[in-house]
């Protein structure tokens, strides 16, 4: 792995060990469960008095966006299934505030931790378990504290907290040689106490609602960033197409101030670069427009803080631009495509971008140059 992405993916997730200060402690050991009412993926409110039943439950703080957390999900699923009948009852709940989430924090999902986002999450991944939101208040979630996504509570049949940690002891499944949470499991299960009752966790920090100044304070900053227009003629279009060493997945926006389809979508346009922009991607606007309309052009990147790297053709004959970007686009604005590194194009779109679809090229084509840590 590279260095600089290793660094960047500690980054997000080593708070968790407590290297920034864990400011809202976890629930101690042998505490009663605080009472819940969530809505979940299902559309439903689920309130902690349903689960009155079970034997044990198990409470797993996770979400979408971090990578450590999606590394888990066929556990938990697997958790779910194997103790479905055995009165287990696996509940996951999501803690984060969105508003908390910084774009820079999802260059490794195609989805953010918004309820509608869990829903389409939920449903693409088959979950066989409750999914619920709690970052409109987190107000379950301050009192059980967790550290990380995944963090663990077990509770068991007299609803104290019996055990809090992590599902296993590595990302990578292969490499797992202790399953905790199963082994905490199957012990209160057994009429016993759990044999280890504290482990530390490991994945991305939660994302607590006093952290959305923070991410208001990184949007300012990088609004201040230096925004510039270079002109490129059709040799220079060809190269930008070709990207052939670069090193990174390129996307290339087609575009015009006077294109409303453009301007509607070019701020999202631009929060697809602050997404991944730390990972092995580049955004390059194109502006269509005439050589002599570069003022315009700049006005426009600049009002819309497009610190990426942006082109303007340098020849009024469309012909040429189209030929020297893209054969296959046959003129109308805007266009976009996607080109991994070597020149393939994986996306390929004329018209307004479904920007969930794109991320959805961007993340695994992204995966395949450096792969994080957890995958397999």
């Amino acid at each position: 792995m590279k260095p600089l992405l290793l660094g960047l993916i500690l980054g997000v997730c080593l708070r968790a060990f407590g290297a920034e200060g864990n400011t809202h402690p976890s629930l101690p050991i042998g505490s009663p469960l605080p009472e819940f009412d969530l809505p979940g993926v299902d559309g439903k409110n689920h309130k902690s008095s349903e689960y009155a039943g079970a034997k044990v439950l198990a409470i797993i703080f996770t979400c979408n966006h971090c990578p450590t957390a999606q590394a888990y999900e066929e556990r938990i699923k697997a958790l779910a299934k194997d103790y479905q009948n055995r009165g287990v009852a696996i509940v996951a709940v999501s803690p984060n505030s969105p508003a908390a989430v910084r774009l820079d924090e999802l260059g490794y999902t195609d989805l953010g931790d918004d309820l509608d986002d869990m829903k389409l999450r939920a449903r693409e991944r088959g979950f066989n378990f409750p999914y619920l939101f709690d970052g409109e208040t987190e107000a379950f979630s301050l009192k059980l504290g967790p550290a990380a996504t995944p963090h663990v509570f077990i509770f068991g049949p007299d609803r104290k907290l019996e055990f809090s940690g992590r599902i296993d002891d590595s990302e990578r499944e292969a490499n797992v040689k202790t399953r905790d949470t199963r082994v905490a499991i199957d012990a209160l299960l057994a009429g016993r106490k759990p044999p280890v009752a504290e482990t530390r966790v490991f994945g991305c920090s939660t994302k607590w609602g006093d952290k959305a100044a923070g991410n208001v304070a990184w949007r300012e900053k990088v609004a201040k960033e230096p925004v510039s227009v270079k002109t490129a003629d059709a040799a220079a279009l060809k190269a930008l197409r070709e990207n052939a060493d670069s090193g990174k997945v390129r996307l290339i926006n087609v575009w015009a101030t006077w294109c409303g389809p453009c301007v509607s979508e070019f701020d999202e346009l631009i929060e697809t670069q602050l997404r991944f922009r730390h990972r092995d991607f580049e955004l390059v606007t194109v502006s269509a427009q005439f050589p002599d309309e570069q003022p315009a052009v700049a006005k426009f990147l600049t009002k819309h803080h497009a610190s990426n790297r942006n082109l303007l053709f340098a020849d009024g004959d469309k012909d040429k631009l189209m030929e020297a970007l893209d054969p296959e686009w046959k003129g109308a604005l805007p266009h976009t495509i996607l080109v991994a590194p070597g020149g393939k194009v994986i996306y390929r779109h004329t018209g307004e971008i479904d920007f969930l679809e794109l991320r959805r090229q961007i993340v695994p084509a992204l995966n395949a140059i450096t792969p994080w840590a957890g995958m397999k």
